[in-house]
């Protein structure tokens, strides 16, 4: 089967894995928006996390199938690693909460969801998209239809969960072959500093939003993908002369992050929403089982925002968001303080991108005429861009804009 695709084309699927879409597990993400409140913004950027989950897919494909001929592995390991980066990859995204990251901060503890101790070691924390995602291919009908479909294969999955988290997965091992270890490539192809994950929603939140930040050269940096293996472990690299390919791509995410991800409009939006999540009284609550979690959308949520007499599930219906004020300057929170004596309500947002934030197993290393180096010591542009992109706000109810720039001489 093939499904038309306005970034990739068209994008091929076996009859299993039309059967893995099909399942309502997957299937909830035709109706969770990639960029959230973005809409509100850009009008375009109506897109899910269903068509990006495809995407990255094919992506992953390209990516696995310009590497295999590299890593001199057996045919049925071959067949086998493809595969599961496939379904690793489709379903990076399956646990995303109603309007992608906006209602993270209403999940349950991580305990509540009763992961296994391997993708989830025990702490006190919150859950996470991620930790649902784990969920969802671990402990639901998808797993048993992924047990049906591929066991013959040898795929499990686990397997398909170790490649999402990157730990390794009970049982005989199975990233193993001709006696090196695959799972730190395989698994940087997920989330890595060159995954699929990025390479497909750069161009594809570029293209949704009318923007041109998000466009790089993917067929050049594919072309030009390397293994390296140190200590019997095989990871990702680069060949030197596609390092420029890269630092736009780089270049790319830092500058979509500026213009679209941490639009004032959407994290205005987001504030909004966390207010009605704390003020609400439950009334819009997500839950542990994931059978019950498949219920949830952005369908859902806006459902219950419409149906709420909260005043701020009423403001995000109406669109009756508060107003950037201030920009970028210090003190912010003394002017809020300011206003609110007052009697002018308003809040201060403070937004963080950081280029890169893997650490020493994600590494992604540059073959070079002298050796290999990795890729943080081969640019400058990780030097230049070490600290995180931030963006300091002040919002102000719109009601009273007018009266707050006067009183703070705007």
């Amino acid at each position: 089967m093939h499904i038309r695709d306005p970034i990739h084309g068209a994008i091929e699927i076996t009859a299993d894995e039309r059967a893995l879409v099909d399942s309502p597990q997957y299937q909830r993400l035709r109706n969770v928006k990639q960029l959230g409140f973005a809409d509100l913004a850009f009008p375009g950027a109506t897109h899910t996390r269903y068509a990006h989950g495809l995407g990255a897919m094919n992506v992953a494909t390209r990516v696995f199938d310009a590497l295999s001929p590299k890593l001199d592995l057996e045919r049925t390991d071959e067949d086998r690693f493809r595969q599961t980066l496939r379904l690793a990859v489709l379903f990076h995204d399956l646990g995303h909460a109603p309007l992608s990251h906006a209602t993270e901060r209403i999940m349950p503890p991580a305990s509540a969801l009763r992961l296994p101790e391997w993708v989830a070691p025990k702490e006190d924390r919150r859950a996470d998209h991620e930790d649902y995602t784990l969920k969802l291919v671990l402990d639901t009908g998808l797993a048993a239809e992924i047990r049906k479909r591929y066991a013959a294969q040898g795929i499990e999955p686990s397997h398909i969960a170790a490649l999402i988290c990157g730990r390794t997965p009970p049982g005989p091992y199975p990233f193993r072959s001709n006696g090196r270890d695959l799972l730190p490539i395989l698994r940087q192809v997920v989330s890595g500093e060159l995954d699929a994950d990025r390479m497909d929603y750069l161009q594809r939140d570029s293209f949704f939003t009318g923007v041109n930040y998000g466009k790089f050269d993917a067929d050049w940096i594919i072309q030009n993908l390397e293994s390296v293996e140190r200590e019997g472990r095989v990871h990702l690299a680069l060949q030197r002369r596609a390092v420029m390919a890269f630092e736009d791509f780089l270049l790319s995410r830092y500058h979509m992050f500026l213009s679209v991800y941490f639009h004032s409009t959407s994290v205005g939006y987001e504030v909004l929403l966390q207010r009605y999540c704390e003020t609400s009284g439950g009334e819009y609550s997500l839950p542990s089982d994931p059978d019950a979690y498949v219920l949830h959308d952005d369908i859902a949520l806006m459902a219950t925002l419409r149906a709420s007499k909260n005043p701020w599930a009423m403001r995000i219906v109406r669109r009756q968001g508060y107003r950037m004020l201030i920009e970028g300057e210090s003190a912010l929170e003394e002017k809020q303080r300011q206003l609110g004596e007052a009697g002018i309500d308003a809040f201060t947002t403070v937004s963080r991108g950081v280029l890169s934030h893997y650490g020493k197993d994600a590494t992604l290393w540059v073959k070079t005429q002298r050796g290999e180096v990795p890729i943080g010591e081969y640019t400058p542009l990780y030097e230049r861009y070490a600290e995180a992109a931030t963006i300091a706000r002040l919002y102000v109810e719109p009601e009273r804009a007018d009266e707050a720039r006067r009183l703070l001489g705007l």
